[in-house]
């Protein structure tokens, strides 16, 4: 019998399975991760173009202006490529591709990297039937002398009125990269503001719930949803308060060598966001307590509930062992038992069983158990 050849076996004749060549990836074009690019030269906008290279390339011919690139999620490959254009720290290129980093300010030779992160408020008719009270988003801004891109994760960070509000107000562009890091600053700080000022009638709402609310129909999960969104809340905000400092403060190693007389106006800028950032701070510390103090008010309710549940069943346990201990006794079929064989033995034992259960039940029902 001939001998079958496995497969993977060579023998005569096998032909091995064809392979087709390895092709590389198409790389990825990073204009499909840019959002605006434009560059300004005494706050005025001169020219618009996609190919943030010709851009750059003219700003530093010309040693005038900067260059604003918007980005939107970029990809690994992407930021890489903006990266080599502009010479950014491979550090910094890392950071702007992967979200959910923590706030925060950095600097990388002259180029500053400042992380922020965003909410927004989520419009919800029911509070029972929400997932999420707050989403989030992120926000990185990488300035240099000459540039500043800003990089965007989320799909609740737009930029495009910012960019408008600034062409609007020269005067203030011209300050350069730092005008742009300032007015992003500012956008999302307002943005908190927005948010935690929305979220100040929920909370008042949900605190007449709690103590309104009986015993029995607390929901506590709602206020344990609040408290989460409000603990996300304090992530994005409070960390924010070191970044902000350093911009504002005079003695702050962070320097942007491109200003001469704007260095002080923009950090009172600086010093203005903060300001409203210790508000913002400040209401989200009051909801978290407030919701703190919530959650043991609605646990407080529920063990209540629970202590007067057991001595309900306590007494009805009284109550019920009083005609089951009779039960028990003429249950042993003793044959010496004398009051089996009376004659009204079963109605003074019934009146007797009667006057006792009466009896604990006025007890308990005087001291509130029943």
């Amino acid at each position: 019998m001939p001998r079958m050849l496995q497969p993977g076996n060579r023998g005569p004749g096998k032909v091995p399975p064809a392979k087709g060549p390895d092709f590389p990836t198409p790389p990825v074009s990073v204009s499909q991760a840019v959002v605006d690019c434009a560059v300004y030269v005494d706050g005025v906008r001169r020219t618009e173009s996609h190919d943030f290279r010709q851009a750059l390339a003219w700003v530093r011919a010309e040693g005038r202006g900067f260059v604003w690139l918007g980005l939107h999620h970029p990809s690994d490959q992407q930021m890489t490529d903006v990266g080599e254009a502009f010479g950014l720290h491979p550090l910094m290129v890392e950071d702007a591709v992967h979200a959910h980093q923590r706030p925060k300010l950095e600097l990388y030779d002259d180029t500053r990297f400042m992380v922020l992160r965003t909410l927004t408020y989520v419009d919800h008719e029911d509070d029972d039937v929400a997932n999420d009270i707050v989403e989030t988003g992120e926000i990185m801004v990488l300035a240099g002398d000459n540039f500043v891109i800003t990089v965007r994760h989320g799909e609740h960070t737009h930029l495009a009125g910012v960019r408008r509000l600034l062409e609007h107000r020269p005067e203030q562009l011209k300050l350069g990269p730092a005008a742009v890091m300032h007015a992003v600053a500012d956008h999302v700080v307002d943005a908190y503001l927005r948010v935690v000022g929305e979220m100040e009638s929920d909370v008042d709402d949900l605190e007449e719930r709690v103590f309104d609310a009986p015993s029995g129909d607390v929901d506590i999960d709602v206020v344990y949803l609040f408290k989460r969104e409000v603990l996300e809340m304090r992530r994005a905000v409070h960390p924010l308060g070191l970044p902000l400092l350093q911009l504002s403060d005079n003695k702050s190693p962070i320097e942007w060598s491109n200003l001469t007389q704007g260095g002080k106006e923009i950090r009172r800028h600086f010093r203005d966001v903060a300001d409203h950032l210790t508000t913002v701070n400040d209401m989200v510390t009051e909801y978290d307590e407030r919701l703190t103090a919530l959650l043991n008010a609605a646990a407080t309710k529920v063990s209540i509930q629970m202590n007067t549940d057991m001595r309900k069943i306590s007494a009805w346990a009284a109550i019920a062992a009083v005609p089951t201990a009779a039960a028990g006794i003429y249950g042993m079929n003793f044959d010496h038992m004398p009051e089996l064989h009376w004659q009204y033995s079963y109605p003074v034992l019934v009146a007797l069983l009667l006057t006792v259960c009466f009896t604990l039940w006025r007890v308990f029902h005087r001291h509130d158990w029943l």
